[in-house]
């Protein structure tokens, strides 16, 4: 090889880096996934018992942001200033799980629409009146929810097992696995969206006034009914203080893409281990009834 060639063989190997374009590639790509988060879809985590049966904590799931339009809310960190704006905006369909951003705070909370814009809608005893007639609630066998005692949750500040409150229900298979056996209702609303709820208590949201869900907002409710916060408390209760307005409804939840069952820890590889069975591509749609009318 010449000499010349080392040269210049040795020049192209010292040149210095170029931070300014490393670091402009760099922002473009964060931008890029924040744009996709925020009109595309996200991914989202269930910390609570809010949803179940239907969701776990633990869960992974897919939120898309286009079904409804575009608002504030969409941006997945809240950047934006709270308002009333939508871009495209449509209305959510009965029976969608939905994530949602309380007035009263910017944290992402995930519920089940049961009541649209125009609706007049009640609790008694725990089911639902919507427009004057009792939605109908058929008595499904127990189900089964594994008995995870390694998972936490947000319960008021409260350190223990998000299933503390079933642990009359808890039962020990023939396999020798601990699982709560929850008795189940089958919800249908008027649409048809069909999906199973918990009630086993008489607790006070068991009980709401009728009232309408004005233009513009709709009525949350989770599926845990004796352990959600939501449409039915007060917003210093934790709840949604009433009807929620679109614009304050951030992405319709699709798909779970995985689940841990709370045995894992930081190092990916005990996660294998903490998977759950039967969750991962599992829709979050509800199932549809033919209702005859």
């Amino acid at each position: 090889m010449s000499d010349e060639a080392e040269k210049g063989d040795g020049k192209k190997r010292d040149e210095p880096i170029d931070w300014v374009a490393e670091l402009k590639g760099l922002a473009l790509m964060l931008l890029a996934v924040l744009a996709f988060h925020s009109f595309i879809a996200k991914p989202f985590y269930i910390p609570s018992i809010s949803m179940m049966p239907n969701l776990l904590v633990g869960d992974r799931l897919v939120v898309s942001k286009y079904p409804y339009g575009w608002n504030w809310s969409s941006i997945s960190f809240h950047v934006l200033p709270r308002g009333t704006w939508r871009l495209f905006g449509g209305t959510p369909e009965y029976g969608d799980i939905v994530i949602v951003v309380p007035r009263n705070r910017r944290d992402d909370l995930i519920k089940r629409i049961v009541a649209l814009p125009g609706d007049r809608i009640a609790v008694v005893n725990g089911q639902i009146i919507l427009n004057g007639k009792p939605v109908p609630q058929a008595v499904e066998p127990p189900i089964e929810i594994s008995a995870d005692d390694e998972l936490e949750c947000d319960r008021g500040g409260y350190p223990g097992s998000c299933y503390d409150s079933f642990a009359a229900y808890r039962t020990r298979l023939p396999s020798g696995r601990d699982v709560y056996e929850l008795p189940a209702l089958r919800e249908t609303l008027p649409n048809g969206a069909s999906y199973l709820v918990i009630d086993h208590l008489d607790q006070t949201l068991d009980h709401y006034r009728e009232i309408t869900v004005p233009r513009g907002h709709v009525f949350l409710m989770g599926d845990n009914r004796d352990h959600s916060a939501d449409s039915r408390a007060p917003l210093d209760e934790s709840g949604l203080g009433g009807p929620v307005p679109l614009s304050d409804i951030g992405g319709r939840a699709e798909f779970v893409t995985f689940s841990l069952d709370g045995s894992e820890s930081w190092n990916p590889l005990t996660w294998w281990n903490a998977l759950r069975e039967g969750r991962a591509w599992r829709t979050l749609r509800p199932r549809l009834e033919n209702t005859g009318d």
